[in-house]
């Protein structure tokens, strides 16, 4: 683990990524729909920003895309706002919001920047939040799969590399991202289960889509990925870890890989009555989807302690959750704080080894190539005076990762790029804009626009210069 030299391969990808509802704004221009982030971004406006606005992408794009040649990207990864293609999501196709992708592809291709697109990142069309309750119901499915197929024909002649669901199984443990709203702690986790399922659906035909419509099309999912250990060397602490691993995230790479839940995973849908209904034609369209790589967000590590199971808790029942994402499970795990790391002032846990350890389990398990498309860190960025942003935090935190990978490259695992979160100032979900994770500063606040000024952060100078000597100069 020690030592300072890097080894990226020549064709190594670098760039940067965001989505849609965080970066574009312009929520009702272009005949864009309303979506089920924009609502729960909305009820939030009273506390930080919204999605109306965000960084305003949709008037800037010209001038971010410049700034992100000058930096020497060279992919972005994206994500299309399905609403804005199609506005109730199932219905009529929008000509302007074509057209507006059409113009962002060109002008990265243009100026020698390859699209990376995700076609779902957390902003499902709210006309089928409000038809079938989104994931519930396999119109959604449906509606998905003709989604896909129309960005797939449309740009599939210019754009190579996709994703699908950007942290499926981060997004459905989230209630207000996937409409979930029972009172019910098993009827929530039983809606939860059948959207899962129909997400995994959905991404199998949107595989299948892929590369019938794009014949060198390269599609794959983006994980959340997660890194567990075990509070102490105890048996059950050890495979309390292994478990929480498997149900935050290896099930579903399971899921895509394979094309059925792993064991363990069945079992606990049968232990709490929530496996969810799956027609018979499922199980091939599951297993001939083969994805091309997989696409991992990494940002920290977890710890955990076996959570024994007691007479009015049944295995696999939630217990007293931390958050949504990182919830505790009878039977199953209990989280706590690593005392050997250093958490960041949002308090995420930061661990560069655990960024080398998930790249080698996914690459030993899968043979597929990897690729990094989340990574950063979130703080309270402050401008000075004379218009500067010393982020040398971020600096530190990106060069210890981008070593992780590349000491991973030497394990003998298939890295094809690194593309950090986030290119620019977006819109954090529950933190607004003072939470900020961009190369670029956004020179507004919550609820004051100010000007909008792009301004490169220290950041934005030392990655470029880590782009332009392929990794060696950090």
């Amino acid at each position: 683990m020690e030592g300072t030299k890097t080894n990226f391969p020549k064709n190594f990808l670098w760039g940067a990524s965001s989505s849609a509802f965080q970066i574009e704004g312009g929520w009702d221009e272009g005949g864009k729909g309303i979506t089920i982030a924009d609502v729960n971004s909305f009820k939030r406006s009273e506390i930080q920003a919204d999605s109306k606005v965000a960084s305003d992408f949709y008037h800037h794009w010209e001038e971010d895309i410049r700034l992100m040649k000058e930096m020497g990207m060279q992919i972005y990864r994206f994500s299309i706002s399905w609403a804005r293609i199609i506005p109730d999501g199932d219905g009529e196709v929008n000509q302007e919001g074509i057209d507006f992708y059409h113009k962002i592809i060109d002008c990265l291709l243009e100026q020698g920047i390859q699209p990376f697109i995700t076609l779902y990142h957390f902003d499902l069309p709210y006309a089928l939040v409000k038809k079938y309750n989104g994931w519930e119901s396999r119109e959604c499915v449906m509606a998905f799969e003709r989604y896909a197929s129309v960005c797939f024909k449309t740009f599939g002649d210019k754009v190579t590399y996709w994703q699908v669901h950007n942290e499926q199984n981060l997004m459905v443990r989230v209630n207000e991202r996937v409409n979930i709203t029972a009172d019910d702690a098993w009827e929530a986790d039983r809606q939860r289960a059948q959207m899962d399922y129909h997400m995994f659906l959905a991404h199998a035909l949107a595989v299948k889509a892929c590369h019938s419509i794009i014949p060198d099309g390269k599609i794959g999912p983006a994980v959340s990925s997660t890194c567990t250990y075990p509070e102490s060397n105890k048996p059950e602490d050890v495979w309390a870890a292994r478990m929480n691993d498997w149900f935050k995230t290896d099930y579903c790479l399971d899921m895509h890989y394979y094309g059925r839940y792993p064991g363990y995973y069945m079992r606990y849908l049968e232990e709490r009555k929530i496996v969810p209904v799956m027609e018979p034609e499922d199980e091939e369209i599951l297993k001939d989807a083969k994805m091309d790589f997989i696409a991992l967000n990494y940002y920290r590590t977890l710890c955990v302690r076996y959570l024994p199971t007691d007479e009015g808790h049944p295995a696999g029942e939630r217990a007293f959750p931390i958050n949504e994402v990182d919830f505790d499970q009878y039977g199953y795990f209990h989280h706590i704080k690593n005392e050997h790391l250093v958490s960041s002032e949002y308090g995420a846990q930061i661990d560069p080894l655990g960024l080398r350890t998930v790249l080698n389990s996914y690459y030993q398990k899968y043979h597929l190539p990897l690729i990094v498309t989340e990574n950063g860190l979130g703080a309270a960025d402050t401008l000075t005076e004379d218009g500067k942003v010393h982020d040398e935090y971020r600096i530190s935190y990106l060069r210890e990762h981008i070593r992780a990978i590349s000491q991973a490259i030497e394990d003998g695992v298939s890295v094809m790029g690194y593309s950090p979160w986030s290119f620019m100032d977006l819109l954090s979900s529950h933190e607004g804009f003072r939470k900020r994770y961009g190369f670029v500063y956004v020179n507004r606040d919550d609820h004051d626009l100010k000007d909008l000024s792009r301004i490169k952060k220290d950041s934005y100078f030392w990655y470029k210069r880590v782009i332009e000597t392929n990794g060696d100069e950090l």
